[in-house]
């Protein structure tokens, strides 16, 4: 079950982790901030850092929604896990087969790989902050 800041600590463990992982040279691809292509309208997505592993056939992702007030960010996959934290706006989460999750900043959420879902923002901007260990090659999210 998810449940408000229960997972918190995971999301911002994973990006600890992430970040402690890599070095200079240790398999950074992209410099910080580059633009993710393909979020869809109302989105603006970053990837802030990028690399392989944690084993041969993924890589993780490190990136920054800003999703616009009163946007909706429609239904959608990723090929692996996202750990995400809501670092400011609230916003509700539709995963498929559960209830509507409203989501404040504060909060973090694990979803499981190829789940569908979608986010309704709230009526200011929020920004997320998620780690994704994807499937190697494969886009960020799939859109359904």
């Amino acid at each position: 079950m998810l449940t408000r800041r229960g997972l918190t600590q995971c999301a911002l463990c994973a990006s600890a982790s992430f970040a402690a992982g890599f070095s200079a040279t240790s398999g950074l691809i992209l410099p910080a901030r580059a633009e993710a292509p393909g979020a869809p309208s109302g989105i603006r997505r970053a990837i802030l850092r990028r690399g392989e592993g944690p084993s041969p056939d993924t890589e993780t992702v490190l990136a920054e929604a800003l999703v616009e007030p009163n946007a909706l960010v429609p239904r959608h996959i990723h090929p692996g896990i996202e750990s995400g934290y809501i670092v400011e706006g609230a916003a509700i989460l539709e995963l498929d087969g559960a209830q509507p999750l409203p989501m404040r900043a504060g909060d973090g959420v694990l979803i499981a790989a190829r789940r569908p879902h979608l986010l309704r923002n709230g009526d200011k901007p929020t920004r997320i902050i998620s780690t994704y260990i994807l499937e190697k090659g494969q886009p960020i999210a799939i859109p359904l």
